[in-house]
């Protein structure tokens, strides 16, 4: 065995350990992917079904809005005629009741008029 052959040799083992030591990591490497792998797939068939659910939510959250907005529009047409029953109430009422209480104040002062005339 000559000199070169003996390099030839320690090189090639040195070869063989270098591969052998990235073979190490290179399949942990490969077994940290296939559990990611079953993360994400079992990740993606516990989210379908949360995703369905969250659609089907939403869609009846959509329905219920739509019966507030009625009842709010039903509750703003009755505070409308309310208002609008208020007014009529108080022109049927209010003019009346006016000239009752300007005649009744008026009656209440000629009273006292007359009371304190006829006193000496």
């Amino acid at each position: 065995m000559s000199v070169g052959d003996v390099a030839g040799l320690i090189a090639a083992i040195a070869f063989v350990l270098l591969v052998g030591l990235l073979a190490v990591p290179l399949l942990k490497l490969g077994g940290v992917l296939d559990e990611a792998r079953a993360s994400v797939k079992a990740l993606t068939d516990h989210s379908v079904p949360v995703l369905d659910e969250t659609a089907q939510l939403v869609a009846s959250s959509a329905g219920q809005l739509e019966k507030v907005d009625t009842v709010t529009t039903a509750a703003a047409q009755v505070g409308e005629n309310v208002s609008a029953l208020t007014s009529l109430v108080t022109a049927t009422v209010g003019g009346p009741l006016i000239k009752v209480a300007a005649f009744s104040y008026g009656v209440r002062r000629a009273v006292d008029g007359l009371r304190r005339g006829s006193r000496p």
